[in-house]
């Protein structure tokens, strides 16, 4: 994340809404005339689903959301849905293509704002005792290494503002989270780090703190934390479609992962936006609420880190549950605005200009039928499929002959990958990438590429679709393009092929966190696979 033109897009927003309310078109809480989408926001909850509204019935341009979609176009940047919410209003709820508007997203790092609000109900519920709970009273049936003062000092508001003090290496690419995942008890890994630094005292982004906090619910409610939050936050608000990955004891994962609908993402930022009531029930603690989003530890250039949220700016009220790719849950109270994106590869700058300009009054603008049909236009347009027209395929090399169907052994690697095969269909034009994992649990992927560039969409990890091409570079080596859509990531797979050796390159395009593996691999045995 570009740091600091994200934090310029944060001081235009507040500065418009500054403008807004000195020219006093902004209602405050305290306004004697509050308009008609404020009163009906105090009655209505989108537990069964969102209601709609024209930008113009919200103060948004739709011209403005036109020119941003048109951006998005020319520059062709990695974003998979954008939905704008105002007053408890969608007003522009676009998806695109592969990625639909019925699928699940990997939310990234968005997971630890919901684990972090779940650690609040379970204190409100009396689960918890408090965030001065020391960390080791969680887990009193284990033993522990490396146990010294400052272990035994950390407590949970240590982990929830990552500052636990716990060794995390996080180059080149989250490197003590990888460790993690290959050890066979996380939470045991996690309690056994040695401690680097005095606890409270110095702000790490450690995606094994957020799991400790998945394992302390675990321990305290006698529930993972699906459970938990199917009990006590989805059921209530209404979200049912999930994807939630566990370790190998069942806890999951604290830090990443969880998969949900952006209308889904959006329950969890209306929620805070109203201090954690929902249809007349109090589902987080407001005081909750208020710590979670507010700086508990302040950072460079103004930004802050409150329980699992980010403030990501010397402002006041504007927080964040930020996920690496583009996903985000953007919530701004003095405009009573929620904005959530996923994406593939792609900052919030790149788009921040056009939302500060669409937003343009408290009050309802005059209706502008031909702009907001324009932008209907375009978000159905960007749904469908683009329809581009196949090229040749060229005629396989010999090798392809040679390694069709035959499984590779991979070496060492840190994507935990485990055997490869490559199968080609000249009928239909396409290949067949079959990958294993290691973790989670012997995991395959099969991947369709098309290789008359044009991509294939398949199902994939989750069963969640990847639009996947790919083409010979030479006689020998041969590229794969899969864009994993709702997981994320973009992969670049370049495999040369000589004898019975392969060397395999991944580079994720969608962030440049995880950077290129380059490893090798032999040939085992021939694989008879059929389409």
């Amino acid at each position: 994340m570009r740091g600091t033109e994200y934090s310029k897009f944060i001081e235009l927003l507040v500065f418009l809404l500054f403008l807004l309310t000195a020219s006093g078109c902004v209602e405050t809480p305290d306004s004697d005339n509050e308009s008609a989408s404020v009163n009906e926001s105090a009655t209505y909850w989108p537990t069964e689903g969102w209601r709609t509204s024209t930008p113009e019935q919200q103060g948004i341009d739709s011209e403005k959301l036109v020119e941003l979609l048109d951006y998005i176009q020319e520059k062709d940047i990695k974003i998979h849905s954008l939905l704008i919410i105002r007053n408890g209003y969608v007003v522009t709820d676009a998806y695109f293509y592969p990625f639909t508007n019925n699928s699940v997203h990997d939310v990234a790092s968005v997971t630890k704002s919901f684990t972090g609000t779940l650690i609040g109900i379970a204190i409100s519920e009396g689960y918890i005792k408090g965030v001065e709970q020391p960390v080791l009273e969680f887990f009193p049936n284990r033993t522990v290494a490396n146990v010294d003062a400052n272990k035994k000092a950390v407590t949970l508001e240590d982990l929830l503002t990552m500052r636990s003090g716990f060794e995390y290496v996080d180059e080149p690419y989250e490197v003590t989270t990888m460790q993690m995942q290959e050890s066979p008890d996380w939470i045991q890994f996690t309690l056994d780090q040695s401690m680097v630094e005095e606890p409270g005292t110095h702000f790490v982004y450690c995606n094994s703190n957020s799991h400790l906090l998945s394992g302390i619910i675990n321990e305290t409610t006698g529930m993972n934390e699906l459970d938990y939050a199917n009990k006590t936050l989805f059921k209530p608000l209404g979200i049912y479609d999930i994807i939630w990955p566990s370790d190998p004891q069942g806890n999951n994962h604290g830090w990443g992962n969880l998969h949900l609908t952006p209308h889904d993402m959006a329950k969890l930022g209306y929620l805070y936006l109203n201090n954690g009531t929902w249809d007349g029930k109090q589902i987080v603690p407001a005081e909750w609420v208020t710590k979670s989003t507010q700086k508990q530890v302040s950072l460079d250039e103004g930004k802050g880190y409150g329980y699992q949220w980010w403030i990501p700016g010397s402002y006041p009220g504007v927080y964040e549950a930020n996920g690496r790719g583009g996903q985000r849950i953007i919530v701004v109270p003095e405009a009573n605005t929620i904005i959530v994106t996923t994406g593939g590869g792609f900052e919030m700058e790149d788009i921040a200009p056009f939302l500060v300009a669409a937003l343009q009054s408290d009050q309802p603008l005059p209706e502008n039928p031909d702009a907001y049909g324009q932008l209907r236009e375009k978000i159905d347009a960007f749904a469908e499929s683009p329809g581009l027209k196949p090229e040749p395929v060229k005629p396989l090399p010999e090798i392809a002959k040679k390694i069709e169907g035959k499984t590779y052994v991979l070496d060492s690697n840190p994507l935990n990958l485990q055997y490869l095969t490559l199968t080609f269909d000249e009928e239909k034009k396409g290949a067949l990438l079959r990958l294993s994992l290691r973790l989670p649990e012997n995991q395959e992927i099969e991947w369709f590429l098309g290789l008359d560039n044009v991509s294939r969409i398949s199902p994939g990890r989750f069963g969640l679709s990847a639009a996947g091409k790919g083409s010979w570079e030479s006689d020998s080596v041969f590229v794969a393009y899969i864009d994993e859509v709702g997981n994320i990531n973009r992969w670049k797979i370049t495999m040369t092929f000589q004898d019975d050796r392969m060397t395999i390159q991944m580079k994720d395009t969608a962030a440049d966190l995880i950077g290129n593996a380059e490893f090798g691999g032999r040939l085992e045995f021939t694989d008879c696979l059929q389409f």
